[in-house]
């Protein structure tokens, strides 16, 4: 073995966590890392060029594509769901255990806040070269680059209901894709799926407000902008905006889910568990001839 490879291997040995809830979320953390930095450098390149780099279709394109890589990244080890409303459907259905919930949304929360970070760092010259730089509304501003923001239309009543909407479409759409009774997609193309699913919402759903449909994806880059320089006005803008995109996805999410379970889940489900009891049944049915056949064989050689 060469030394570079004795290397890592201690290397690996030193960094290696064995603790499983942490791995997972670590991996949460990258991908929603991941998600927010090409989702949000794909906004920073039309806002800050004024249009000749990019276009609301762009925009889309980037968040589809970035949640497909996302999910690539970290799918394997933690499901990928780079989403808290996702983790919180599936503790929901009981195929997550709760103790995942908080852990999840805090490093899902993270990743978006370093991934915001990241595009900052990026684009910090362009930033400073634009008008009213730091500007959290008006026709300059530049905070919804990161998180995002109501247009100049929408009320707070219609926000709520644009955010349940748009959530409950979301997880409709994943539950569907993650239901293994349901014409379940091809093994390693889930990915891709998901991210198809995000640029649909984004082209249908994001006029209003720019479709955040996750709460960690809004609160992470907020709370980097709110310490970057546009201050405690992205928590004031819009009277107190950032409110809908945080909690209202949770309630589209129980929506989402009820949507879906009453209207087919458990309908595949219950036939799936009916073909089950009738296969068991047969079996037993079957192993019953097969003892009568073996008794009264045993009978006849008496």
């Amino acid at each position: 073995m060469s030394r570079q490879k004795v290397y890592l291997e201690k290397l690996a040995r030193f960094f290696q966590i064995r603790n499983l809830l942490l791995r997972q979320a670590l991996a949460e953390c990258l991908g929603t890392l991941i998600l927010v930095m090409f989702g949000c450098g794909a906004v920073a390149q039309l806002v800050l060029s004024g249009g000749s780099h990019g276009m609301f279709l762009t925009v889309n394109f980037a968040f589809g594509f970035a949640a497909t890589l996302g999910i690539l990244v970290c799918g394997q080890v933690s499901g990928g769901h780079l989403n808290p409303a996702v983790t919180f459907a599936l503790c929901l259905l009981g195929r997550e255990r709760w103790r995942k919930f908080p852990m999840f949304f805090l490093f899902q929360t993270i990743g978006g806040f370093f991934g915001a970070a990241i595009i900052f760092a990026m684009y910090y010259d362009a930033l400073w070269d634009r008008p009213g730089a730091f500007e959290v509304t008006g026709p300059n501003a530049t905070a919804g680059i990161f998180a995002t923001y109501p247009g100049k239309h929408l009320t707070i009543l219609n926000g709520f209901f644009d955010q349940v909407i748009g959530t409950a479409a979301l997880i409709v759409c994943i539950l569907a894709i993650v239901d293994p009774y349901n014409n379940p997609i091809p093994p390693g193309l889930e990915a891709f799926t998901v991210g198809f699913v995000v640029l649909v919402i984004g082209l249908s759903m994001g006029f209003n407000s720019g479709y955040a449909v996750n709460p960690a994806r809004d609160l992470g880059p907020r709370l980097f902008t709110a310490m970057a320089g546009w201050g405690g006005e992205v928590f004031t803008a819009g009277n107190g905006w950032f409110l809908v995109p945080v909690f209202v996805p949770f309630l589209g999410t129980i929506v989402g889910v009820i949507i879906y379970q009453l209207m087919v889940g458990f309908h595949v489900e219950g036939e799936a568990r009916d073909l089950k009891s009738q296969l068991e049944e047969n079996v037993s049915l079957a192993d019953v001839r097969d003892n009568e056949k073996t008794n009264s064989k045993n009978k006849s050689n008496y």
